[in-house]
């Protein structure tokens, strides 16, 4: 009887775990370049009291196990793409495809972004592409992108490619710089650090450089990317939850009784 209140007890955890996954992805509903999480689960150790065709009853068809509830094993990204919304901002670009900025922290590490909002921050050097915190936007070098002069004179091709009009004679020249645009084997495997910034590591690969791949991603000037979250989707989630974690409380509550009536027997 203790089996099904512990069992009870993991699928509430598993559910509570799950709620909270779902808030997030609400929470962000508004987040540039965000990416929705579903919660995944697996259930845990079974214990057989009696195996099919095993030496003792060689005819049995079927197992005769019970297993211990459900543990949530991992949070998988959905990395399609959400939906661009226009801007009157330059400086805001959007990602159509699976590729990501790479930005520099300021401990020097590499991150990589599918929020476009960015900004003019001034250094010593000049004024150089950068995120709302002030992180450099890397080109397709891993180096700083540098936009002398007035920012109306540059425009951002779909390639990523940076042109820069000349104010007296209205030529466009390029600058040799591409905005960095950079994709992974396996994006599920990147590590969300906040922010809207992933951490590259063993699971997720090395980045490749989107010119490189078989799939390049196509630039979007004055757009960004929404969240791919859909909040009816997550609310029908929401309820689903809910009403698992009441089941199992149910469970709990209907093993409790049981013990108690096992007690009362001998009164």
């Amino acid at each position: 009887m203790m089996r099904s209140l512990w069992t009870a007890a993991s699928g509430m955890k598993a559910m509570q775990f799950n709620v909270d996954t779902i808030a997030n992805n609400l929470a962000n509903v508004s987040t540039t370049g965000y990416k929705k999480e579903k919660a995944e689960f697996e259930d845990l150790l079974y214990v057989s009291m009696q195996k099919a065709y095993s030496a003792e009853n060689a005819q049995r068809p079927v197992n005769l196990q019970v297993g211990h509830g459900v543990v949530a094993r991992a949070t998988a990204k959905d990395f399609s793409g959400g939906n661009l919304e226009q801007t009157s901002n330059k400086l805001d670009m959007a990602i159509e495809g699976n590729g990501f900025f790479a930005v520099r922290g300021t401990n020097g590490e590499i991150f990589y972004t599918r929020d476009g909002s960015f900004k003019v921050a001034m250094t010593d050097d000049g004024k150089i592409l950068a995120t709302s915190k002030g992180y450099p936007v890397l080109d397709q070098d891993g180096l700083e992108i540098y936009l002398d002069g007035d920012i109306a004179n540059y425009d951002f091709q779909p390639s990523g490619e940076i042109i820069v009009r000349d104010p007296d004679t209205g030529v466009s020249l390029p600058t040799g710089q591409y905005i960095g645009i950079f994709q992974f084997e396996n994006p599920q495997g990147l590590e969300a650090v906040g922010g809207n910034m992933f951490r590259s590591n063993t699971a997720s690969g090395e980045p490749i450089p989107d010119s490189e791949t078989n799939n390049p991603s196509i630039l979007h000037n004055y757009f960004l990317e929404a969240s791919n979250v859909q909040v009816v989707e997550e609310m029908v989630k929401l309820i689903t939850a809910q009403r698992a974690y009441e089941l199992n409380s149910k469970a709990i509550t209907t093993s409790d009784e049981m013990l108690q009536t096992a007690n009362n027997i001998r009164r």
